[in-house]
């Protein structure tokens, strides 16, 4: 496959191409490459059921994986294990980086992104996002961005999973 081959779609403003499908691995994984504008990132989120990880090409991300704060640059590597909260956030420059998670990352993108307007006219509706999420078995935390503070930020969860009581 070519650097401009595969499925582009556009999700919270980030061009999100699914460069291996999980029909390509007999439903084992996906390969997605991620191309985000400044400051521009997913979620905050976790996987129910899903490992996914980070592999930075171009330009700089800030990655939140539970209770840890990394700021990778060309060559950076980030794993976010199922069921710890994380969220990445592109550099002052932008950047592209490769995400591999299961085949339920690959469903959820087509389908929320379908729903999603490019920005930025709007928003994403997160009202609308949560439940489809919570179907492909992940939980939505927060909007795109940084963690949100509190029990269900980054500071409330360990990267071993276990929540912090406050």
């Amino acid at each position: 496959m070519s650097e401009e081959e595969g499925e582009a779609y556009s999700l919270f403003g980030v061009l999100a191409t699914i460069k291996i499908s999980g029909q390509d691995t007999a439903g084992q994984y996906c390969r997605i490459e991620v191309e985000a504008p400044p400051g521009l990132g997913s979620p905050w989120h976790v996987h129910r059921d899903e490992d996914e990880w980070f592999y930075v090409r171009d330009g700089e991300f800030t990655l939140y994986i539970g209770d840890a704060r990394l700021t990778l640059a060309p060559g950076g590597f980030a794993f976010g294990p199922k069921g710890i909260p994380h969220t990445f956030i592109a550099g002052p420059n932008g950047g592209k980086m490769l995400a591999g998670a299961g085949p339920k990352f690959e469903g959820l993108l087509r389908e929320i992104a379908e729903l999603l307007p490019p920005p930025p006219q709007s928003p994403p509706d997160m009202e609308v996002l949560i439940p489809i999420a919570a179907e492909w078995g992940y939980e939505i935390l927060g909007p795109p961005g940084p963690p949100p503070p509190g029990p269900r930020g980054g500071g409330g969860w360990r990267t071993t999973g276990e929540r912090i009581e406050e």
